[in-house]
């Protein structure tokens, strides 16, 4: 039970101690909020490729995710959405808070949280089984996100194959995870001097990225919200990363790809899905509110994830 405790105790708590620095920063005034967005932009367009690219590149050929845990991922994604496609609505009466709570309940921040936690319990050389995996779970989010909230809030019109495909292809983790697996299918190493730096800004992503998070959360306005956020926020972290792990089980998925249904479904909601929800007409203080809420929140959930799956014997 100690030695259970102590890996999942080491697997969330580097997290919290992100979030509290970037929370702290802001307070004590010593970054702004001009500076964390901007430093946000920079993480999402620049160090995000790297740790891409750098997670699959340096991969060997035992680590590729199988193709069982793929389709697995891949059809329960699409499928989770139908069903709140059919029931969400039903339950909220207001278009512009329907998209929002949609992509929250399946738009995950598995990236952010996913990756690191693979490292963290598995070590890096496995991290390659959840960065494959990436391509397919962002894919699919960025292409279902852009209908979903379309069809919420400005109907089916401006839709077109060419736009999603030019908002696919100037993604720039897809990039970085597309170039990845060039290098990997082509066995191509790069000289040290290249792959060194390489390695070394795909280490700091992370580290970034959670302190720029940490110092956005805000603990004001959500009253207002509470009757949408506690619903979401339990079927978010608890009811549907139970259900599609309890499937995964079911099929024979163990171990790390057993882990990574978790970190595609029970992670927080995806940070990029309050900008998008802003752009596209949706309820952007509901879409911040889930996002922030989550990722407190998801410290102690994942935690007690990683700590039952390690006292099953599960990880």
């Amino acid at each position: 039970m100690h030695d259970s405790f102590m890996i999942a105790v080491n697997a969330v708590i580097p997290f919290l101690c992100y979030l509290a620095l970037g929370y702290l920063a802001r307070c004590t005034g010593a970054v702004d909020e001009v500076f964390l967005n901007r430093l946000t932009r920079l993480v999402f367009s620049m160090m995000f490729p790297f740790m891409t690219f750098h997670n699959i590149y340096s991969a060997s050929w035992e680590n590729v995710p199988s193709i069982t845990l793929i389709v697995f991922v891949g059809a329960g994604i699409l499928a989770l959405e139908l069903v709140l496609l059919l029931t969400v609505p039903r339950l909220v009466k207001e278009n512009s808070r329907r998209g929002v709570i949609i992509q929250a309940l399946y738009r995950s921040n598995f990236v952010l949280f996913g990756l690191p936690l693979t490292t963290t319990l598995y070590g890096a050389e496995k991290t390659a089984v959840a960065a494959m995996l990436v391509t397919v779970v962002l894919t699919i989010y960025n292409v279902t996100s852009v209908i979903i909230l379309e069809l919420f809030n400005q109907g089916c019109g401006s839709l077109t194959v060419k736009g999603l495909l030019g908002k696919l292809t100037r993604n720039p983790m897809l990039q970085g995870c597309c170039i990845g697996l060039v290098f990997f299918a082509l066995k191509i190493k790069l000289p040290s001097c290249l792959a060194n730096p390489i390695s070394s800004f795909a280490n700091m992503t992370t580290p970034l990225a959670m302190f720029a998070l940490g110092g956005t959360l805000r603990f004001d306005a959500m009253r207002n919200n509470l009757r949408y956020l506690v619903p979401t926020l339990l079927g978010k972290l608890f009811f549907i990363p139970m259900i599609l792990v309890t499937l995964a089980y079911l099929i024979g998925l163990r171990g790390i790809e057993l882990f990574l249904v978790v970190a595609v479904f029970g992670t927080p909601v995806a940070s990029g899905s309050y900008p998008m929800a802003v752009s596209m007409g949706g309820d952007g203080e509901l879409a911040g509110q889930l996002v922030f809420t989550s990722t407190v929140l998801a410290i102690v959930t994942l935690f007690i994830w990683i700590l039952g799956m390690s006292v099953n014997g599960l990880l």
